[in-house]
């Protein structure tokens, strides 16, 4: 008997995803509002986040796929391990229904809430890094489109964020909004842990010193 793609699988994971993590945080978060909910769900359902959890089964290894799939690294990509996820909660809800699935993935979606708590990883990155920037900068970040691999059903686009020339960081995603978003999220992380690179705290500077002798030209 010929072996079927894991699709419907898929499709049933996502729906069960969705309410279980719904259902997860709108019980853990007693106070929070709806907008704050919707964050955190979309944050951890998003493609990145459910990778995360598949790469902490090892369930890439597990996977089969073509040899060219394989040779391009096909069992680290986001969105594959992304959707072997969802159809593993599929089929274990096929097999012991909500209850299997809430025994079997709740641990694991407690240690993603707080992962994602903790790193604010729920909140707006763009805004987040652009308040930053224009604050300790006063430069707007830029964003571009560096890659797009997969097919067109299911393509995955690479982004960088940049600070004048200088990347400061890179992120993927299936969409081109959400690849800006791991992008700006990679950089947030890269400030908070190591600061602004010195070229970018040197290009800021010149940029403000531009400014201001403009400035002191139009006046004079």
């Amino acid at each position: 008997m010929p072996l079927r793609d894991n699709e419907r699988l898929e499709f049933l994971g996502d729906a069960v995803l969705e309410y279980l993590v719904t259902r997860f945080i709108f019980l853990y978060f007693e106070h929070a509002g709806e907008g704050e909910l919707t964050q955190l769900r979309s944050a951890m359902v998003r493609t990145d986040a459910l990778a995360k959890l598949a790469r902490d089964l090892d369930l890439g290894a597990y996977l089969r796929m073509g040899r060219g799939e394989e040779a391009n690294g096909g069992r680290k990509r986001d969105t594959l391990l992304c959707r072997a996820y969802e159809a593993l909660v599929g089929a274990v809800y096929l097999d012991g229904g909500i209850d299997a699935v809430q025994r079997v993935f709740l641990p694991a979606f407690e240690q993603l809430l707080q992962h994602i708590v903790t790193n604010s990883l729920h909140k707006d990155a763009r805004s987040l890094l652009q308040e930053r920037s224009q604050a300790e900068l006063r430069i707007t970040p830029s964003y571009r489109v560096v890659e797009a691999e997969g097919p067109e059903h299911e393509r995955e686009y690479t982004a960088e964020v940049l600070i004048g020339e200088w990347v400061i960081g890179s992120g993927k995603g299936k969409s081109k909004r959400t690849a800006a978003q791991a992008s700006a999220r990679h950089a947030l992380q890269k400030v908070e842990r190591q600061g602004w690179p010195p070229e970018v705290l040197a290009y800021a500077a010149a940029q403000l010193h531009e400014n201001v002798s403009a400035s002191d030209e139009f006046q004079g």
